[in-house]
């Protein structure tokens, strides 16, 4: 299967999950070792989760701001770059395992900018069950339940985590690596004066003390515990679980 988005192979020779797949496999995408020795870097912005522009920081002039041609642009860096070569053994819908080959470039790396950015801006909390619901979405997709009622509940609860998605990431493109160099964002939960740890904040230490002791009662409570269970296996009141 071949589209923008991802290229798939499988069958022939790839059935054997121990064989190196040919070099005729790979269509869009350049073998790391002949890769460019310059890296590329790029800026994506995103607005609400969504990648609304990127910008090739090297060549200035190559600004890119429609959905299509900034993600066929990514495709053609990313794959020049290495990025995006993805072999796996995956779980079929009915059971069965299978090996894939795949391409994506610009997924790849709208990948890695989306979650960075999603890091900077998203309360921890919310972030967590986010992470649970992508989970979920993505065996929904796999399995083809994208119009089941599921799928819809929980592409509205990650549309909502979007909301606050918005800023610029800076990464750079080099020999199959996609590493971020930076990111900003007027709606990060970021706070720089509270987290500095060469400027003094509203956040005092010892304010932490309470916090510390609460959370430890439940591990002194399995520590002692573990002694008792340690004692009673000493004296032969309890057996020791066969290894």
């Amino acid at each position: 299967m071949s589209v923008a988005f991802v290229c798939s192979m499988e069958s022939g020779p790839l059935e054997d999950p121990n064989a190196e797949p040919p070099l005729s496999t790979y269509k869009y995408t350049t073998h790391p070792l002949k890769a460019p020795d310059k890296p590329t870097k790029l800026e994506i912005e995103f607005s609400q989760g969504v990648p609304i522009k990127v910008t090739n920081l090297d060549e200035p002039s190559k600004v890119y701001n429609k959905p299509l041609d900034l993600f066929m642009y990514l495709n053609e860096v990313g794959g020049l770059n290495a990025i995006g070569r993805v072999d796996i053994v995956e779980n079929r819908f009915i059971g069965m395992k299978s090996r894939g080959v795949y391409e994506t470039p610009a997924a790849t790396i709208l990948y890695h900018a989306h979650l960075d950015l999603e890091l900077f801006c998203v309360d921890k909390e919310v972030y967590r069950i986010k992470q649970f619901l992508t989970a979920r979405f993505a065996e929904q997709v796999y399995n083809g339940f994208w119009y089941s009622p599921e799928s819809e509940f929980v592409r509205h609860c990650i549309d909502k985590t979007q909301e606050v998605v918005e800023g610029k990431v800076r990464l750079m493109l080099y020999k199959g690596g996609c590493h971020i160099l930076g990111r900003e964002s007027p709606l990060s939960v970021y706070n720089e004066s509270l987290v500095s740890m060469d400027v003094k904040g509203d956040y005092e230490p010892s304010d932490a003390d309470g916090f510390i002791k609460i959370n430890a009662l439940r591990l002194r409570e399995y520590c002692r515990i573990s002694r008792k269970c340690d004692k009673l296996h000493k004296i032969g009141l309890r057996p020791v679980p066969k290894k």
